[in-house]
């Protein structure tokens, strides 16, 4: 695939999460996936295939009482099957907020992406949110 295909395949995906698409979520990842999310938390690590990354959005989720979300995603760049995007994401729970900028990097093979790494402006405070 080219650039321009890699970066179709990532804005599909980004449009999918804006919509609550869990389908077209799933659609856009390739079966063994990898998920590197940053910091030292509880959900921090390396998340592989589509189960495991579910299960991590799902603890966002379920750790946010619903109302984790990327409230707004910047311009797409891309390098061969590389693409990268700035984005702010925000979430609430009982007590405490979030609300920050980060920097996902995401890599498409044949037309799907395996593997994304996130980058959080802040990443002790986004740990000590996530628990």
């Amino acid at each position: 695939m080219n650039t321009a295909q890699n970066m179709d395949v990532v804005r599909r995906y980004f449009e999918a999460v804006a919509r609550g698409d869990l389908g077209g979520v799933g659609a856009a990842f390739s079966a063994d996936i990898e998920w590197h999310q940053p910091g030292k938390g509880a959900l921090s690590g390396l998340h592989r295939g589509k189960a495991a990354v579910f299960a991590l959005l799902g603890q966002f989720m379920q750790r946010s009482q619903g109302s984790f979300r990327i409230d707004k995603v910047g311009p797409l760049m891309a390098q061969g099957d590389l693409v990268s995007t700035s984005l702010h994401f925000c979430a609430e729970k009982p007590g405490s907020a979030i609300a920050m900028s980060g920097i996902d990097v995401l890599r498409v093979e044949n037309g799907l992406i395996r593997e994304v790494w996130l980058f959080s402006e802040d990443q002790d405070a986004e740990d000590a949110f996530w628990g």
